[in-house]
């Protein structure tokens, strides 16, 4: 339970129904880009062109992709790779950096705003001693998860309704994020260089 909680718990939400809160969130934002056909704007082309035409004004509108495109589990290595070809490995590199970590704050403050500490309330000797190990070293445990699953939207939720702090939180992530991000960018670059993609 937060310490932090002063709700009395005949009044506090139960965990399954701040869980169900979130979940319609994902689902309802990500209807409204299915059905809208927004998502099938949403593509390395249309992410170039934005970058081409303006490199500001680009960004922003990256950003702000890549924080809905994270809250509706679109995966951060699309929007990296629309980056690099757009920009270059070094600032595609930095591009995609700067906006997935606004994109993983926004996520912590939308969805602990919904579902509190949901998973921390759950019952389960699991669950107890997963958040045991998080709570022991919970910078470390974040950095961990950012190498290896990056920006995965699935655990930027879990971590937001773990009841982790937010400064343990973004102190993790940007110790963890900058190396995978750093790598993948290499990567892509190579790769579009390979197949005759390079347009930046």
């Amino acid at each position: 339970m937060n310490p932090t909680d002063t709700t009395s718990p005949e009044r506090r939400p139960k965990p399954w129904r701040r869980l169900a809160v979130v979940l319609a969130l994902a689902a309802a934002l990500w209807a409204a880009f299915e059905f809208t056909g927004l998502r099938a704007q949403i593509n390395p082309a249309t992410l170039r062109a934005g970058f081409a035409e303006h490199r500001l004004w680009g960004f922003a509108a990256f950003t702000a992709l890549f924080v809905v495109g994270n809250m509706i589990h679109l995966p951060g290595w699309f929007f990296l790779a629309a980056a690099v070809l757009a920009l270059g490995p070094v600032w595609g590199a930095l591009a995609t950096l700067s906006a997935a970590l606004i994109s993983c704050v926004a996520t912590f403050f939308v969805v602990r705003a919904l579902g509190a500490n949901a998973l921390r309330e759950l019952p389960g000797s699991l669950a107890r001693r997963l958040f045991e190990r998080l709570d022991a070293h919970p910078v470390r445990s974040v950095a961990l998860l950012r190498l290896v699953f990056q920006t995965l939207p699935a655990m930027n939720y879990a971590l937001a309704l773990s009841g982790l702090r937010f400064r343990d939180y973004l102190l993790g992530t940007l110790i963890g994020l900058p190396g995978p991000v750093i790598v993948y960018a290499a990567f892509f670059d190579t790769l579009a260089g390979w197949m005759g993609w390079t347009v930046h």
